[in-house]
């Protein structure tokens, strides 16, 4: 391959290896046994992220995302933490992005619940209309982006 070719490679790819040294690292806590927890934890991977999964179940689990301040209504099946900020669910690698550029005084972000075609729990060609959603810290909640059905 030339060096001309290789180079134009390396500018179009959307998750450079430098874009991959500067990411932030998240922290997630997860079931074991969860597939789709899994896919999101590689989905975040593929984009950049340096990814840390901790497995908790049941009661303990719940107990770590009240005790962070995320609202029951809020609640789906994993919880991160990148640079002070919670994010709950299948929230997209871009809107993370964004909320670490932009940010906002809040515990950080949620899908609530599994919404088909989120991150990890489907295709997206395929994906049903969902909110992600911004989590202040009065624990009042707003629309941070929207994501139509495909």
């Amino acid at each position: 391959m030339s060096r001309h070719r290789l180079l134009s490679l390396a500018a179009t790819t959307p998750f450079s290896a430098a874009a991959q040294d500067s990411a932030p690292a998240i922290h997630v806590v997860k079931d074991r046994n969860c597939g789709c927890c899994s896919a999101w934890v590689e989905i975040l991977g593929n984009a950049g992220f340096t990814v840390i999964t901790e497995t908790s179940f049941g009661t303990l689990l719940m107990r770590h995302k009240l005790g962070n301040g995320i609202p029951q209504e809020m609640h789906s099946c994993h919880t991160g933490e990148v640079e002070g900020y919670m994010i709950e669910g299948h929230v997209p690698p871009a809107d993370i992005r964004r909320l670490l550029a932009e940010r906002p005084d809040a515990i950080g972000l949620a899908v609530p619940g599994m919404p088909y075609g989120s991150p990890g729990m489907g295709p997206e060609d395929e994906r049903e209309a969902y909110d992600v959603f911004l989590i202040r810290q009065d624990s009042s909640t707003e629309v941070f982006s929207s994501y139509n059905s495909a």
